[in-house]
């Protein structure tokens, strides 16, 4: 006897893939991108910007190392949901827990397993990122149509402002380092630089890499003005990575960094953040096929030659084409030649589209932080 599926995946437009669901019941209409990445599948989950986006994991074995609390990039997860090739396994990791399948259900995601993942990454390459309903029911009852339905309303990330919804409610300040062995994380106690961080949906191991090279870091939400970041007098600024459309979010955004430039402060922003200080330099912003998601993206540093693997997620990229006079490009993707990073000649104000501080690397990128924190020096 074949068992019957518990979860349903309707993409816009009509094609259906069936699986077993886990984690929570019920359903949700998002975008779907594909994660190349074999690690890192709770960080994936919890980072804000993966807002409004489903999951598929091209790696089978998801679930295996478990989940804990020290992995979380936010409190809880922000992806939608998620898409696997085998359903999760008992976990077997000294550091889980937690199973993921439980802390999935407890926190409201919902997952599918037993799906041919291959090609459904086809799928998304082939015809970009698709809109969809993802649909867990324990009884295995779908009403097909109104799922397709559901995946043709939705609305798509182009124009939308999810930074908004990521964001802190209040500024905080940030004290914790990177983990280290055998202690854990620890607190900066010797801060030379004060940074106002920008959170578009920030990751928590950012803010640790800050600490780390030595900031005393206040975190401000998205909506914060010119006037309230300078007010706080900061050595540098930094610009979070975050969800959704930089053009939508840049209608606030831009102001305010364009005023923090104005007043000749360092300034280094990762994703979102990198879009956005494009935007405010003059340049454009684009939405890519499918977007780059995955651990194992080289990018080349085009003004030492060196490669980076680097870990991505985007699904907007700077069009280099628009770069303005004085705006030097930094670094490509060389999967695609997509812009990967800018700087402004002559001024310590440069970004990348990368995540240094997720460290595939495992110590490529860090030097951008040590960047930054001798440019606040200098």
């Amino acid at each position: 006897m074949t068992q019957k599926p518990t979860a349903c995946l309707a993409l816009a437009d009509g094609t259906i893939f069936y699986g077993m669901g886990f984690g929570a019941a019920g359903e949700t209409v998002a975008e779907l991108c594909f994660n190349t990445a074999m690690t890192g599948y709770q960080e994936i989950m919890t980072d804000p910007s993966y807002a409004g986006q489903v999951v598929t994991f091209t790696f089978p074995h998801i679930g295996n190392t478990g989940v804990n609390p020290e992995d979380d990039e936010t409190a809880d997860p922000v992806a939608e949901g998620m898409v696997v090739k085998w359903d999760p396994t008992q976990s077997s990791n000294w550091r889980a827990t937690e199973e993921l399948t439980a802390w999935l259900a407890k926190r409201n995601r919902i997952g599918m397993g037993g799906v041919d993942t291959r090609r459904l990454t086809r799928a998304i390459r082939q015809q970009g990122a698709p809109h969809v309903a993802l649909a867990h029911d324990p009884d295995g009852k779908f009403d097909i149509e109104a799922l397709v339905q559901k995946a043709r309303a939705f609305q798509g990330l182009e124009g939308l402002d999810l930074a908004k919804d990521v964001t802190c409610a209040q500024s905080y300040s940030w004290n914790e380092m990177r983990w280290a062995w055998p202690e854990g994380y620890t607190p900066q106690t010797n801060p030379k630089h004060k940074v106002v961080a920008i959170d578009f949906g920030a990751k928590r191991n950012i803010l640790r890499c800050l600490a780390s090279a030595g900031c005393d870091v206040t975190v401000l939400p998205a909506t914060a003005t010119a006037e309230e970041v300078l007010a706080l007098n900061p050595d540098g600024v930094f610009l979070s990575n975050g969800p959704g459309d930089p053009a939508a979010t840049g209608e606030y955004a831009v102001p305010m960094i364009k005023g923090v430039l104005a007043a000749d402060l360092p300034v280094f922003g990762i994703c979102l953040g990198h879009q956005m200080l494009a935007l405010a330099v003059g340049a454009k912003t684009i939405k890519m096929n499918h977007g780059h998601h995955g651990a194992n993206h080289p990018v080349k540093d085009m003004e030492t030659g060196k490669v980076e693997i680097t870990s991505m997620n985007h699904g907007f990229t700077v069009d280099s084409q628009t770069l303005p006079d004085g705006v030097e490009e930094t670094h490509v993707s060389l999967f695609d030649g997509s812009n990967c990073g800018i700087r402004i000649a002559n001024r310590p104000v440069f970004s990348v589209q990368y995540h240094p501080e997720a460290s595939p690397g495992p110590q490529d990128s860090y030097y951008l932080f040590e960047r930054f924190a001798e440019a606040m020096s200098a």
